[in-house]
């Protein structure tokens, strides 16, 4: 399985996040999956991807040529794909994906989540998207979605939409063993 994942190139935050998306990327390369990823090789993008390499597994790096400079992309990746702007880096991702991970992240994280979670809403794709919340990080976020749906911005089958975990192992089992409800829209 090919997991695009999302997630922080920050690397001002605490130990935990980056330990934890280390691990969990040890844990994808285990189970013999691919990473595919913005390509960074700092925070929590290049922690992903150092786990997956650590366990021999195959990382794809997706970035926009104007990223190319010293220390900014992962060097050790298996593939790399070079475009020229953040929409195409977008569409390949979600192309050549067949689930998605978000790890904690910024403004760009949200963008890609959100993203690729109104093109599943509006059935352009059925691949299962989840978040690893670790620390919590991803609970308020879980919480504006639940009141969305109490206030009928969202409909109730949006939950269907993601799942939240806090161990990684947990996230993988369920992007191996995920079978999508129908499409919301025809």
């Amino acid at each position: 399985m090919v997991i695009c994942l999302y997630g922080a190139s920050s690397q001002n935050i605490h130990p935990d996040y980056t330990a934890g998306v280390e691990a969990f990327g040890r844990e994808i390369g285990r189970r013999g999956h691919t990473l595919l990823f913005g390509g960074g090789d700092k925070g929590l993008m290049g922690a992903a991807a150092r786990g997956v390499k650590a366990e021999k597994g195959r990382v794809i790096g997706v970035a926009p040529r104007f990223f190319d400079a010293d220390g900014v992309l992962y060097p050790h990746c298996d593939e790399f794909v070079y475009t020229d702007t953040m929409r195409q880096r977008k569409q390949i991702l979600e192309d050549r994906a067949d689930a998605f991970a978000a790890v904690p992240g910024g403004i760009g994280t949200f963008d890609e989540l959100f993203e690729i979670l109104t093109l599943k809403q509006l059935g352009r794709h059925a691949k299962p998207v989840a978040l690893l919340n670790l620390r919590g990080y991803y609970d308020p976020l879980l919480d504006l979605l639940e009141r969305a749906i109490r206030e009928g911005f969202l409909k109730e089958e949006c939950r269907d939409l993601w799942a939240a975990f806090s161990d990684g192992a947990a996230l993988l089992d369920y992007l191996e063993t995920c079978r999508d409800r129908p499409r919301f829209m025809k």
